[in-house]
């Protein structure tokens, strides 16, 4: 009697442990499937990356880009009378930040700000 308790015991275990393996295969299988169509999709999106990159590539063309401007644009030629001579550029504007300051943020603040103000939001209290 013993035997045949351990005898269905072990086919038990064997049908189980087919049962887990088949299920084990299925979802290998479920993944597999899914990693190949993620990369037909990633070869898709590269393929379709490369076709917009070589319709920039013509469309960013300088001389298709200098007969549009030509054919919609009313621009004329430059001329050398247009450029303005070097003297008649305006002074080096003043160094707001002292070339020694150790906080240049700081610094600007001060030469910006009131000097009554720089103490804060609180006006200090009048003489009662």
């Amino acid at each position: 009697m013993f035997w045949r308790v351990l005898h269905v015991c072990v086919i038990a275990a064997f049908v189980l442990a087919a049962i887990d393996v088949y299920k084990i295969k299925y979802e290998s299988t479920l993944q597999a499937e899914r990693v190949a169509k993620l990369r037909a999709e990633i070869r898709r999106e590269r393929e379709a990356i490369a076709a917009l990159r070589a319709e920039w590539s013509r469309l960013d063309r300088p001389d298709r880009i200098q007969e549009l401007a030509g054919r919609h644009l009313t621009l004329r030629p430059v001329e050398t009378k247009q450029f303005d001579s070097l003297a008649s550029l305006p002074d080096k504007p003043v160094d707001v930040v002292p070339p020694n300051a150790t906080d240049p943020i700081a610094a600007i603040i001060e030469s910006f700000a009131d000097a009554e103000a720089i103490t804060g939001s609180a006006r200090p209290r009048e003489a009662e």
